[in-house]
């Protein structure tokens, strides 16, 4: 790489890990004072559940329609909607979630907020990112999951617990506005136009599903595990603010081999379905593991789902956009559709089986997705490969194996 494009792929690496990360965020925050929050606004994990998958909910509904209009709305006006409406949730929170329903509400608002940014984020890096460089850029942009649950765990013994939970919200409000600041500064552009607008191929529909659905049953894993393993450690008897700490720490844990797996795939030629399929099934065993109900296997559990089982979305997303062929928004905003799909169900459905049977139970049942989703990420990768014999792509560094 040429010092002089150094900086600006490093640039590009960030904002859309900054985008991702305001979106993603504010449901993390939830998550990680989840107790205090509970204890003041007086609801159960059911509830919590159902707040945090109207958050995915509203994610979900906003991509499969948002996608094919954020093309035509451009950077600059994409980027301030989006600041718009995380400010106008997060202040909703920090301001007027004085009960469950509110709070409910202000979740959905920044549901949709998170979906333009992510969209917009996946967009930015297929087209500024070289091919090459890809995967470590789409790690850098995933790695925004792990580092708001990192922010979300040290926001407990940093805000919640000292000034109240409401200023961590207050907080990404901010950051918001300060985004849709940054949005009107932008200079306005063309919108996007593909080199093959005449005759654009579009990736194979089955095969995209598939792994539409594969993520989507492994996001309802994880997504339960940010949800519910702050609850569940302190059920177990550790402290808010270690379960927060054991958050921050999974997170960093993840982060790291979301970015080794992103630069290891820049090296290889294609594999890459096959080492996600492998990452899920260690996430697998970190789930059987959690369901022991013993403090020193909640954090080795904790500690190997959060790292390997959960450094896959990078890579599956790049391998995904990578043979997306002339449609890497339609490619992409398919399998973000299918992890917020997964994250609307995946918390709603756990919180019901903790209050109807118990953790471990909903520990096990995540498993069983994650093992499914293994299973339908295999069967996609053949689907793939059976379109690349029969339409051979135009770059051939993007093969799948």
């Amino acid at each position: 790489m040429h010092a002089g494009k150094a900086p600006k792929l490093l640039r590009s690496m960030v904002a859309a890990a900054t985008l991702s990360t305001l979106g993603a965020i504010p449901v993390y925050l939830l998550s990680a004072q989840s107790v205090l929050i509970r204890r003041d606004l007086d609801f159960d994990e059911a509830q919590f559940g159902f707040t945090v998958s109207g958050f995915f909910a509203a994610a979900a509904l906003t991509a499969t329609f948002a996608g094919r209009f954020l093309d035509r709305l451009g950077r600059r006006r994409s980027t301030i909607v989006a600041g718009g409406t995380a400010c106008a949730g997060g202040a909703g929170v920090a301001l007027i979630a004085h009960s469950y329903p509110i709070m409910t509400l202000t979740l959905v608002v920044l549901g949709v907020a998170n979906a333009v940014l992510q969209i917009t984020a996946n967009l930015s890096l297929a087209d500024t990112i070289p091919v090459h460089r890809q995967g470590l850029g789409f790690a850098v942009k995933q790695s925004a999951v792990p580092l708001a649950i990192l922010i979300g765990g040290l926001s407990v013994p940093v805000i919640g617990t000292l000034i109240g939970w409401r200023w961590s919200f207050a907080f990404t409000a901010i950051t918001a506005a300060l985004l849709m600041l940054r949005g009107l500064r932008i200079r306005p552009s063309n919108t996007r136009v593909t080199a093959t607008a005449h005759h654009p191929q579009r990736p194979p529909r089955a095969a995209l599903m598939l792994a539409s659905c594969g993520m989507a049953m492994a996001s309802m894993a994880v997504t339960s595990l940010g949800a519910f393993v702050a609850s569940w450690g302190f059920q177990l008897g550790i402290s808010p603010a270690q379960a927060g700490y054991l958050m921050a720490g999974g997170s960093c844990l993840s982060i790291c081999a979301r970015l080794i797996s992103g630069q290891r795939a820049d090296r290889r030629n294609g594999g890459n379905l096959t080492v996600v399929t492998r990452q899920i099934v260690f996430g697998a065993c970190g789930f059987l593991i959690l369901a022991i109900d013993t403090v020193p296997t909640f954090w080795a559990a904790a500690i190997l789902t959060f790292s390997i089982g959960w450094a896959w979305p990078g890579l599956l997303l790049f391998a995904i956009v990578r043979i997306g062929r002339d449609a890497p928004g339609a490619a992409s905003g398919a399998l973000q559709a299918g992890a917020f799909a997964g994250g609307a169900a995946g918390p709603a459905i756990f919180g019901l089986i903790v209050s109807h049977a118990d953790y471990p139970t909903a520990w096990l049942t995540c498993a069983a997705a994650m093992l499914v989703a293994a299973a339908l990420l295999t069967a996609a990768r053949r689907g793939f490969l059976h379109d690349l014999r029969t339409r051979p792509l135009s770059h051939p560094a993007d093969t799948v194996h």
